[in-house]
């Protein structure tokens, strides 16, 4: 089993905890977020900076949003949806790993997922409600 270095994250997350202004972002969007090291199946970020790209599932306000992490592989599961932006990049957003964060996790803008397969994701979500 790979080693997390929960020490570093812990250093970069006082790092991002210090940002004075986040980012504008809006639904629908695709970024690059600091997620971190996280326990045991918990999607974690990769190399230095703990990314992972998420799409903002709903934006409350400024501050914090619900995110969807994205992978380049997904299982046929109704917990994994399939979709392509850029035209070139297929992603697959890991809908069991649904989460709340904050703005000063996102790092860069990467796209947008067209608005028929945003409405099939939450669909998808909304099924997998008890």
């Amino acid at each position: 089993m790979h080693k997390k270095d929960f020490d570093s994250w812990n250093q970069k997350k006082k790092q991002l905890n210090a940002i004075q202004k986040r980012p504008y972002f809006h639904e629908r969007e695709i970024w690059f977020c600091h997620l971190g090291a996280n326990l045991g199946f918990e999607q974690d970020g990769r190399g230095e900076q703990y990314l992972r790209p998420v799409v903002i599932l709903r934006q409350f306000n400024n501050e914090v949003f619900w995110a969807v992490p994205l992978s380049k592989t997904g299982k046929n599961s109704p917990y994994y949806f399939k979709f392509s932006f850029s035209k070139k990049v297929t992603s697959v957003a890991i809908l069991s790993q649904l989460r709340l964060m904050d703005g000063k996790r996102l790092s860069h803008h990467i796209g947008e997922i067209s608005e028929a397969d945003f409405v099939k994701l939450k669909q998808k979500l909304k099924a997998l409600l008890p």
